[in-house]
């Protein structure tokens, strides 16, 4: 897909999941793009959340793109699962999939967003035999296991880096999205470096007024989106 404004995709870990149906309600009112859905197992990473169970109850709180991330080990077990319950998008960890090209066509083959995840510390050149496959690449800006941590710096070199990759192997359609430590002050700068669609957490549902918080995402967004246009001009 191309996108001609940068995506607000809040992520419902930072949520309060003893009223997760209003949460994703007020977000959508107030302007979000997608949903983001952080999946962990606790073996991939420190953390165990949510299963296919919570991802159908998200899909019957909205129309908005749910967006899944599989933090888990053997993800191509559960592509089917989170499929069959309204995931419009399946992203999967570089790291954690043996199979990545068979997995991402999988996902693809139902018609859906493939997506691959790639940790701080994972090159991107992990990506250079399946960069025609992609729908998505997804930079986490911090370790993946938590919400709530600082944003990663060097991270943006690799955004740079993997939007280069993308246009040079002809896959316009491909988009970034960037997770971990997204708030309105580095907003501009991950999307000017390349990316299209920004996770927020808790600089969402932190928040007292979501509206706002996700508006102000936009606007630096798509700030550094005109800058990165006008750079290329």
């Amino acid at each position: 897909m191309t996108t001609t404004k940068t995506l607000i995709a809040p992520s419902i870990l930072s949520a309060d999941f003893g009223k997760l149906r209003a949460e994703i309600e007020d977000v959508d009112a107030g302007g979000c793009d997608w949903i983001h859905v952080d999946v962990m197992d606790g073996r991939y990473v420190p953390n165990l959340t949510i299963g296919p169970l919570v991802v159908d109850a998200v899909r019957k709180a909205t129309q908005k793109v749910v967006d899944v991330h599989l933090m888990i080990v053997e993800p191509e077990r559960w592509v089917e699962p989170f499929l069959d319950v309204g995931a419009d998008g399946i992203t999967i960890h570089q790291e954690a999939c043996v199979h990545l090209h068979r997995t991402l066509q999988l996902i693809k083959s139902k018609g859906k967003r493939a997506g691959v995840a790639l940790n701080p510390g994972t090159p991107e050149d992990t990506l250079r035999y399946v960069v025609g496959d992609v729908d998505l690449v997804l930079v986490m800006s911090v370790n993946p296991g938590f919400g709530g941590q600082k944003f990663i710096q060097s991270q943006l070199d690799k955004v740079r880096s993997i939007r280069r990759m993308l246009d040079g192997a002809g896959n316009h359609d491909c988009v970034i999205q960037i997770d971990g430590g997204i708030v309105p002050d580095n907003a501009a700068l991950v999307c000017e470096a390349g990316c299209d669609v920004l996770v927020a957490g808790s600089s969402v549902f932190n928040k007292p007024d979501r509206k706002a918080a996700i508006a102000a995402l936009h606007r630096a967004g798509d700030e550094g989106r005109a800058r990165r246009h006008q750079s290329r001009a």
